[in-house]
């Protein structure tokens, strides 16, 4: 049975909460400021995971410092002191993982009957790119509990975690669109639908003919899907085999 997730703004009003109560718990023991604010920066960096949308989780992470620096009680620290904690968020929440999709949670049950849809050979190689915290590799275990399922994500935090909760996969730190997708029979992604056209671009690119590209939620509009199904949530989810299919043009 799938744990439920926080109402919102509960989420956000724990994170702010634990991280001032360890704030304050540090400086009653005399540790240092600056260790303090980062202990508990980390702390909401890693309670901002509860969050179901990007930006709920910015919310989250960014709260206790931020109210920190309204509060005047951080006027003594140092303006380099500061960065610790933006190193701290930046790790978590790269850069360039925000030009792609910074962190979306696949769903519990979102990938029912996709093994049906998508038949696929025991020890098939199966890519989740852009794994988040396994999420989306539960859900294909789930699926396809024969294959060698793997998993590339940017954060090395996240990474890390992911690692820990997927033991049964193979994890790696990386950039999805550099790595090579040419040994996958099957890649799933849960991206922005303005990268979409690119992950199929590459998927026409590299995958073998019969190996598949398949997308939660979001399409790529300029390929022509194999199948569409609808997912008990009302999500969508595009599946696209090779070789690809340019969609017609609109007369």
């Amino acid at each position: 049975m799938a744990s439920p997730r926080l109402t919102w703004p509960l989420p956000a009003l724990l994170a702010w909460t634990l991280g001032w109560a360890l704030f304050v718990l540090l400086r009653s023991v005399d540790a240092p400021q600056p260790v303090a604010i980062a202990a508990a920066v980390a702390l909401g960096a890693a309670l901002s995971l509860l969050g179901t949308t990007p930006w709920r989780r910015v919310f989250v992470a960014a709260g206790f410092p931020l109210s920190l620096a309204a509060s005047g009680l951080a006027a003594s620290m140092p303006a380099w002191g500061w960065l610790l904690p933006l190193a701290l968020l930046a790790l978590v929440y790269p850069l360039n993982a925000w030009r792609d999709a910074p962190l979306f949670p696949t769903p519990n049950g979102a990938l029912d009957g996709l093994a049906r849809l998508a038949p696929l050979a025991p020890n098939a190689r199966v890519l989740d790119a852009g794994c988040g915290l396994g999420d989306g590799l539960r859900e294909l275990r789930r699926e396809y509990p024969e294959v060698a399922l793997h998993g590339l994500e940017w954060s090395w935090p996240l990474r890390l975690l992911c690692a820990w909760r997927c033991r049964f996969a193979r994890v790696r730190r990386g950039d999805i669109w550099a790595a090579d997708w040419s040994g996958c029979n099957l890649v799933y992604v849960f991206q922005r639908p303005e990268s979409m056209d690119r992950a199929a671009e590459k998927a026409a690119r590299e995958l073998r003919p019969g190996a598949w590209l398949v997308s939660l939620e979001f399409d790529a509009p300029g390929f022509a899907p194999t199948k569409v199904v609808e997912c008990a949530d009302g999500r969508r989810l595009w599946l696209y085999r090779v070789p690809l299919r340019a969609r017609p043009a609109l007369s």
